[in-house]
């Protein structure tokens, strides 16, 4: 499925699922710091040009972890009426300022439209910037726009396994976690949770 998932659909994704589970039962950010956004810049080369060239700085960094605290709160507000993700619950921005932050992100680039039809598949429209000049931040801001005003946001949920704070887009109508670890773990908190009632009966 992640093959067939649209450009904007997987940068939106990619940038809130920096937040994680760090395997020890609390959340990792791998925007820490400014190497942590270079790695990961430098793994999603549709993000700037010359991405291998790519060096964060201390501003690029601010900048997009307070887009990626925009988009995580609005993913939270796309889930509703289920709960967000736990690593959000306590740190949501309200939602109209979560909006003007990613609109205002975006206009950070003006953009063109630009069509590309490769000899064996259908013609596909994507944004360049109109003045040759990419920011990493607008580049985010617009690939989430365009993913919670899609198709995709539908499908979007906040996976409630014990110790998860992944967002998902839900493939199949009986799916319930991100992943099949998080459904095991979730079957084992249950089995747990129901012994120790039955045994305190």
């Amino acid at each position: 499925m992640q093959e067939s998932l649209t450009r904007d659909t997987r940068l939106a994704l990619d940038l809130a699922l920096t937040v994680r589970h760090d395997g020890h039962g609390g959340v990792a950010d791998d925007l820490a710091d400014p190497a942590g956004l270079t790695t990961w810049v430098r793994a999603h080369p549709d993000t700037v040009p010359d991405t291998d060239a790519f060096a964060a700085d201390q501003a690029s960094l601010t900048a997009v972890r307070d887009l990626r605290a925009a988009v995580r709160t609005l993913f939270a507000h796309a889930v509703r009426p289920a709960g967000p993700s736990r690593a959000d619950a306590a740190r949501l921005l309200p939602v109209p300022e979560a909006v003007a932050r990613l609109n205002a992100a975006a206009a950070r680039t003006p953009t063109v439209p630009v069509l590309h039809w490769p000899e064996d598949a259908e013609p596909a429209v994507r944004t360049r910037a109109a003045d040759g000049v990419h920011d990493l931040t607008a580049t985010l801001a617009q690939a989430a726009i365009a993913f919670l005003a899609g198709p995709d946001r539908q499908r979007l949920r906040a996976c409630h396994a014990p110790r998860c704070v992944r967002y998902f887009l839900k493939e199949h109508p009986r799916q319930e976690w991100c992943r099949p670890s998080c459904g095991n773990r979730a079957r084992v908190a249950r089995h747990h949770e129901r012994h120790k009632t039955d045994q305190g009966a």
